[in-house]
This record gives C-alpha cells, sequence and structure tokens, in this order.
C-alpha cells in the first residue's frame, strides 16, 4: 500500500545521507519534498503540515548522535514522528476486560468489509483462548445474516440465530442474554451500513449502543477511501463516541493517506488492520512498526511473531534435524515453501524484511509471486523421493516426465533446479557462518538507523 510513498521518501533521503553536514537550507528543501510526498499520498493538509514542523523543530540545530550521521538522524526523527502521527505508544490493544459477555460493536458504511472484519475479528480472539459468538444485526441488506452465518461455519463459531424481522436492538439483547446462558465471553455485533452517512442509521447505532454499553465500539473503514474514510471516521466519532478504528484492504494500492490521518484528525487509535482477503489476515495495528515499513526499514518483529503463530515448533525443531542429517534438499525446500505459505503472501512478508522488498523489485527475475510458489510445489511434487532427496540424478527424460507431470515446461523444471542449486549452495555458506554472521548479513546495506 505505501509502495509510493517509501520510493519518494527512499528519493529524499538518498540525497541527505552523503552530506557530512546538515544546513537548515538542505533540511527546509528535504522537507519540502516531504510535504510533496505525502500530500500526494492522500494525507490530510493539516496533518501534513503539523507533521512537517514537528520533523523540523526536532532537525534544525539538534546534536546528532555519535552512532548517527546527520542525514540517518534526519531519517530517525523522520521515522519517530510517524509513528507518532499514527498513535505512538499508546496501547491500542481491545479492552475487553469486563464481566462477560463482553459486547464489541462493529460499524461503518456498507462495502467497507464490516461482516467479512466480524469473521476475522471472531477467529483472531478465539486463537487468543476467548470465546466469541456472532451477532448479525443487519436486517436490511439481502444475505448479511446470512453471509455471517456462513462465515460462522467456516470458521466453527457460534452465530446468534437471528432474523430479517426482527428489530437490530432487540437481536443484540437476545443475544446477549443467550450469551450469557451458555458461557459465550464476547459478542461481536455485526450492525448495519448505507452508502452514505444517514440519521436513520446514527439513531439505529446510537439506539444500540445505549441498549448494549459495548467495551468497544469500533469503526470499520475501507483505506483504499483514502481521505473519504478520514471524514467517515470523524462523523461516526461524533454520532458514536468511537473507541477505535479498524482499517480494511490495508494491502490494496491505495496511497496510504487513510492510515497516517485518521489518528491525528480524529483522536482514535487504529486497532486493527485488515492484510488480505484470508480469514486470518486481521493484525493488530503497531504504529512504529508501520512507520518502519514506510521508510523501507522492514518489520522484522511482525515476521517473527507470524512465524511463531503459523509454524509448529515441533515442526520446526524437526525440519532443523533433518537439515543437519539430509541436508538442504528439495523435500525440505517444498516444506519451507508452504511454511511460508502459512504466513501470508510473498509481498507481505517481503515488506517485513529490510531492504528486501526493494531488493526483488530491483531483481524482476528474481521475483517469487505466489502463483510462482504454487508451479513450485507442482513441480516438487511430480518428482520421485529419490529425485527430491538428490536432485543431481534428473536427467533430461527425468526433467521431460516431471513437466509432463506437473502440468509445467521443462524450462520451468530447469529454472526450478538452478534455482534450487543457488539456494543450497547459499544455505551451506550461512551454516558455515553461524548465528553472528547470520545477524550480520541480514543488517547490512540499510542505511537505515535501528
Amino acid at each position: 500500500m505505501f509502495d509510493s510513498l517509501t520510493e519518494k521518501f527512499d528519493t529524499v533521503f538518498k540525497k541527505l545521507r552523503g552530506r557530512g553536514r546538515l544546513t537548515e537550507e538542505n533540511i527546509q528543501q528535504a522537507l519540502r519534498e516531504v510535504r510533496l510526498a505525502l500530500l500526494e499520498a492522500d494525507v490530510n493538509f493539516k496533518v501534513v503540515k503539523d507533521f512537517v514542523a514537528a520533523v523540523k523543530e526536532r532537525a534544525v540545530g539538534q546534536d546528532v548522535l555519535q552512532s548517527l550521521t546527520p542525514g540517518q538522524q534526519v531519517v530517525k526523527i523522520v521515522r519517530d514522528e510517524l509513528g507518532l502521527l499514527m498513535g505512538g505508544t499508546e496501547d491500542n490493544d481491545l479492552d475487553l476486560a469486563a464481566r462477560p459477555p463482553v459486547s464489541v460493536m462493529l460499524c461503518g458504511l456498507q462495502g467497507a468489509g464490516k461482516t467479512t472484519t466480524c469473521g476475522k475479528l471472531a477467529l483472531k480472539l478465539r486463537r487468543e483462548k476467548r470465546n466469541p459468538l456472532l451477532v448479525p444485526a443487519d436486517v436490511y441488506r439481502p444475505a448479511a445474516i446470512e453471509q455471517l452465518k456462513t462465515l460462522g461455519r467456516q470458521l466453527d463459531v457460534a452465530v446468534f440465530d437471528s432474523q430479517a424481522d426482527q428489530k437490530p436492538v432487540d437481536i443484540c439483547l437476545l443475544a446477549q442474554e443467550f450469551a450469557d446462558r451458555q458461557g459465550y465471553d464476547t459478542l461481536i455485533i455485526d450492525t448495519a451500513g448505507r452508502l452514505h452517512i444517514d440519521d436513520h442509521l446514527m439513531k439505529e447505532l446510537e439506539c444500540i449502543r445505549d441498549a448494549l454499553d459495548p467495551r468497544e465500539v469500533l469503526l470499520v473503514a475501507d483505506a483504499m477511501t483514502g481521505q473519504d474514510a478520514v471524514n467517515v471516521a470523524s462523523a461516526f466519532n461524533d454520532s458514536l463516541g468511537l473507541s477505535g478504528v479498524i482499517l480494511t484492504k490495508l494491502d490494496g494500492d491505495a496511497r496510504g493517506g487513510a492510515a497516517l490521518s485518521i489518528r491525528a484528525v480524529t483522536g482514535k487509535p487504529i486497532k486493527l488492520v485488515g492484510l488480505g482477503e484470508k480469514l486470518d489476515a486481521l493484525e493488530r495495528f503497531y504504529p512504529d512498526r508501520m512507520a518502519q515499513r514506510i521508510l523501507g526499514m522492514g518489520d522484522v518483529l511482525s515476521l517473527i511473531e507470524k512465524a511463531e503463530a503459523s509454524i509448529d515448533l515441533a515442526d520446526a525443531s524437526d525440519m532443523e534435524q533433518r537439515l543437519r542429517e539430509e541436508g538442504f534438499t528439495l523435500d525440505t525446500f517444498k516444506e519451507q515453501l508452504q511454511a511460508i505459505k502459512k504466513m501470508g503472501s510473498m509481498e507481505s512478508l517481503l515488506s517485513m524484511i529490510p531492504g528486501a522488498g526493494k531488493a526483488m523489485k530491483q531483481m524482476k527475475g528474481m521475483q517469487v509471486p505466489d502463483q510462482e510458489l504454487k508451479k513450485i510445489e507442482a513441480i516438487i511434487n511430480s518428482m520421485t523421493l529419490k529425485e527430491r532427496r538428490d536432485h543431481r540424478i534428473i536427467n533430461g527424460s527425468r526433467r521431460l516426465r516431471i513437466a509432463k507431470g506437473s502440468g509445467t515446461r521443462v524450462q520451468d523444471v530447469n529454472q526450478l533446479l538452478k534455482r534450487f542449486t543457488e539456494a543450497q549452495k547459499m544455505m551451506k555458506k550461512i551454516q558455515k557462518m553461524g548465528p553472528k554472521g547470520l545477524r550480520s548479513l541480514m543488517g547490512r546495506g540499510t542505511g537505515f538507523p535501528s
């Protein structure tokens, strides 16, 4: 989502990195370009003005840290201010510490992704050892109730059996009683939306809020709508008193203005972000980590958390043991690809590795999109166990058989084997380097302060 903004920031800071000394003049020039980059990213103009002023105040005349060059100092200041702009270190986790059942009310305009987000939130809370109940309270949109029930079946999460002829407030109160009797500790309420904000919509939402006194009132806003998402958030906050925002479609090609503006304009934190269509693609929002991603520094902490959540420790230990005994084979290569697929799309993972996203863009021939991963897996699946354990025996006739079996071309098989051979050499080098050498390799060449 922030690709364009990241590239523009990188261009600005490149001009500063080579300077031995910063003056007010070249800082002013850099901030002028930063201002333009933010405005082009659809960030609220007042937010941009305040942001640039804050960066300038900190950058001009400030003592340079001994560990940083003057250019890096400016990058550090911009990173810190971007983090503060999006919420800083404030606690933006969901507040569910109350006597169960705790109500979480989701609201927003039609098309923002409320119903799907309800399902994603239910899955997230269940993984955190809570027992959620989905409540379909949108009686206006055709099939909205059935959509949530379908999601519930997919996720194996309970859904309250509401009907389209009931009043939304009645549905919520009955669901609350049902949850109390059945032992559900969290109500996730899917409310109705409109194509635009109107009095009827707001009055209905206010009635639900007053009847249930929800612990969280969360606006589901579409990040693709840019500044309009900020305007919508302001209107909902004025009427309902939001506790936070969930931004959806943050993996899209929007310019990022909503994510950078919404906290500053409304004063309400972004609590969660949707980063894909899959039902597990809902993550807690970390302002400091997002600031690092925008500046091309990656987000190693989120990558580690994804790995911990997706990869079973016993499986990882077993793979490590086999790597020691058998070496890096096509079998272990396939298992690693499958583990990566569990963590999300390649594009989202690369954005978390410092410098990797930029490097992959520069090496277009080396890019491995998700479709390519499926092709690689199909080719490996078409090999015999003996071939997977020793790729050197794969001659011309074997390559032809593998290509036919996987529905690919011989050139594709050749390309995979070439890439695998290169990866195998790299694995041997990494094993020789040890942990210290690997850390040095990961940290080299980003040019950014930690």
